[in-house]
């Protein structure tokens, strides 16, 4: 599979399990740029992850399962970058909701950029239901999605 349906897949994730270093994975919601090779993210100053990566690209680890029809597991490097032109880019409600506006201080954007991602695409819970019922009745295994490793 080409990195095509790997960023076509991501573009629908909203919520992801993001590590950094030895930081732990905590939620976060990623925001893709394919044309930039990259996933951002908005945390502030003093998190586990802001701090992980504040010296430079640090291995970095991205976990997506649940919500939609992307289950994914994303490794690459993930660096701090101040840019107001990207923090304008990336703005929207939710990430309004954690700060004080775009001229709060402790505001850092985080910069993944995948080196490898594993990716199960799945046809989503209704499709998934029929899959399940067809080899109930047929004795076939399921079609649960497609499975692919991406090289970036």
């Amino acid at each position: 599979m080409s990195t095509d349906k790997f960023w076509s897949e991501i573009a629908d994730v909203h919520a992801a399990m993001l590590s950094i270093g030895d930081a732990r994975h905590v939620p976060m919601a990623p925001q893709p740029r394919r044309h930039e090779n990259a996933i951002w993210f908005v945390t502030a100053d003093g998190t586990d992850l802001a701090s992980a990566a504040a010296h430079g690209p640090a291995e970095a680890s991205m976990i997506v399962t649940g919500g939609g029809d992307m289950h994914a597991r994303i490794e690459g490097l993930a660096e701090v970058v101040q840019d107001r032109a990207k923090l304008d880019d990336l703005w929207n409600p939710v990430v309004s909701a954690w700060f004080d506006g775009k001229d709060d201080p402790d505001i850092r954007l985080l910069r993944l950029e995948p080196k490898t991602a594993e990716v199960w695409a799945t046809k989503g819970s209704i499709g998934f239901m029929v899959q399940i019922a067809k080899a109930n009745l047929t004795g076939n295994e399921p079609d649960a999605g497609d499975h692919f490793t991406v090289q970036f």
